[in-house]
Parts: structure tokens; sequence; C-alpha cells
């Protein structure tokens, strides 16, 4: 019987690592699977190899873990990722927007990432319905890809307005099965790249914002001609932005959470699926249909936003009216 909350919390992500290399990724025998972890992920690496490992002979590596949000991993790893089927990435630092997961995808790979998991993330948001998810993730994602802007209402009426004139939505299920799919774990959002240089407004941050994490203070963000402006309420990210040019400081994407056993804790990952979310992110967006090369990829997530696609209230506070 077990008797602590360790063991329980264990026994959990050993569900969930199934769940992931079953029901999301559907490993096969004789697929070639690589898992990229590093040392604050190495327990939750380490579980999926040995879920992975029931279905088929996958490979295990560790990294030293990267400086910031969407730097490269090490060439030898990209190199092997060009040659596996399937990739699974739970790192502290994301490796979603790298060139080497995107040429993952161009070879043919399927996968997903998981920057900043932790087990807690891991046995509460992964063990859930993604078929329900897809449903809701599909038809939001529709609505992006047909609509010519967005406009986004948050604290003090601040309000930001996004260009979304001939760019496609693209769609996190965490249901990847066939090859050059992907997702983050847990999956849940519909996201978009705005057009790079049409975005103007002010936006206020109440959630987490990568790579602080959950926010003391809100963050007011003023973005003019698709640029930061102003940010104010976080010294640490304005002076993480202060350090980059100004392509780092572009707003490339907008996200709509879709998952609903998805919660707000601090940490980006699961905080930018929660249902009825919003986050914008500033950085590269290459990998889903925009055409800003940055070094970095930094989301900030809005708890209960408004949101208008072409003129039609589809949020209203953190709710769904769909």
């Amino acid at each position: 019987m077990l008797t602590s909350a360790g063991n329980i919390l264990d026994t959990k992500l050993k569900k969930a690592s199934h769940t992931a290399v079953k029901d999301c990724l559907g490993i096969k025998k004789h697929e070639k699977v690589i898992i990229v972890t590093d040392v604050p992920c190495r327990a939750i690496g380490y579980a999926l190899w040995s879920a992975a490992k029931e279905l088929t002979d996958p490979i295990i590596i560790e990294i030293v873990p990267r400086k910031i949000h969407g730097e490269e991993p090490p060439p030898l790893v990209a190199e092997i990722l060009k040659h596996c089927d399937v990739f699974i990435m739970p790192t502290s630092h994301s490796l979603t927007h790298t060139r080497a997961r995107i040429d993952a995808l161009k070879n043919g790979a399927r996968g997903a990432t998981l920057p900043g998991i932790t087990p807690e993330i891991m046995a509460r948001s992964i063990d859930a319905d993604y078929r329900n998810i897809a449903k809701v993730t599909r038809y939001v994602t529709a609505l992006l890809s047909k609509a010519k802007r967005a406009v986004v209402k948050t604290d003090k009426d601040a309000e930001l307005v996004l260009d979304l004139s001939g760019r496609s939505g693209y769609i996190d299920t965490g249901i990847i099965k066939r090859p050059r799919e992907f997702s983050n774990l847990p999956g849940g959002e519909a996201y978009i790249a705005p057009l790079e240089n049409r975005s103007n407004g002010t936006i206020v941050v109440d959630g987490s914002f990568a790579p602080i994490g959950g926010l003391k203070r809100k963050v007011t963000v003023a973005v003019e001609k698709g640029q930061i402006v102003r940010l104010s309420g976080n010294k640490e990210l304005a002076h993480i932005f202060s350090r980059y040019g100004k392509k780092e400081k572009t707003l490339c994407e907008f996200g709509i959470g879709t998952n609903y056993k998805a919660k707000i804790t601090g940490n980006v990952l699961e905080d930018e699926k929660v249902l009825g979310s919003i986050h914008i992110a500033f950085g590269n967006n290459l990998a889903f249909g925009g055409k800003n090369r940055a070094h970095i990829h930094l989301d900030g997530v809005v708890k209960k936003p408004s949101v208008w696609i072409d003129e039609k209230l589809i949020i209203r506070k953190g709710k769904f009216l769909l």
C-alpha cells in the first residue's frame, strides 16, 4: 500500500509517462525514439524512457541546461534528432523554437517538447481527455486561420490589436501520431504568428512570463508596430529584453489555452494551456508560419482576458463563449 506523498506522485508520474508514449505519441515497436533531457528534468526524462522501452529500444541523452528558452541544443544532438522517428524533450528551458526541432520534423520525425515540466504538472495535466481537448482546439484554430485581426483586453482596459491577415493558425492538441506532427505536453492551445510589424497597443500580463515564472506583480507591455517600446512591472524581465535587439523584442505569437485540466501554477508550460487563458510571445516564430528569426522565444500568460476575433467576442474575462 502506498503510504507517502512521494510514492503516490511517483505512481502518477509513471501513469502519465505511459499516457504520453502510448496515447499521445503512439510509439510503435522498432521506431527510433530519442529522449533529450537535462538535470532539472532528469526524473521525468527517465520516467518517459522507462515507459518507452516497454514499446521499443529508446535512447536518452542528457544535455547541459540551456541558458534561455530557444537556445539551440548541442550540434551532435541536433544531428541525432534528424534521424529519429520520435523525439521527446523534457528540458528546463524550451527547445520548441529551435532549428534542431524544426529540422527534425522536416526529416519526418514527430515529437513533443516539455519545457520546464515538473512531476506535479506531468502527473496532473497529461492525464486528460485529449480527444475533447483536440475538438475545442481545432475549432479555435479554425477561427484564427480565418481571422483578419484579434483584439485582447486585459487589466484596466488595456487593449492590444493584432493583425492576423494571411496567417494560418497552428494546433497543439497533445495527439502526435503522424510524421511531422508536433505538440507540447501537456497539450492544449491554438496559436498563430501575427504580422510582425502590425501589432499595436498595451497588454497586462498577470499569470507568468518566461523565464521569470509566476508573477508577483503585473507586467505591462506597450507595443508599437510589433515592437516592445515599454515594459514595466518587472526589472529582471526588462533587463533580459535590454540585452537583445529588435528581433527579440518583436511580438511573434498569440495563443489561446484549451486544456481543461491545466491550472495556473507559475509555470508557463502549463499556464499557457489553461482553458480561456491567452499568451503572447516575443522572439522567434519561424516554426509556425512567421518570418522573425530570433535567438529567444519568451511567452507571457494572461489569466482572464477578453478576446475578440474579427469583432466576435469569444472569451469574456477568461470564460469561453463558443
